[in-house]
């Protein structure tokens, strides 16, 4: 999710189109939050670890 959201705002920089700019600021910071959580040892969509 971080590296689809990554990739998003990166097009959508560079496009000017706001819409994927904007989805990948959710999926970066969705990402992040799923990342920190897995890390802490909580288990993310049934899984003990989230890549």
């Amino acid at each position: 999710m971080l590296v689809v959201g990554i990739i998003l705002l990166a097009i959508g920089f560079l496009t000017g189109i706001s819409i994927l700019w904007t989805l990948g600021i959710i999926l970066l910071v969705v990402g992040a939050v799923f990342w920190i959580m897995g890390s802490a040892g909580h288990a993310v969509g049934g899984r003990r670890h989230y890549w």
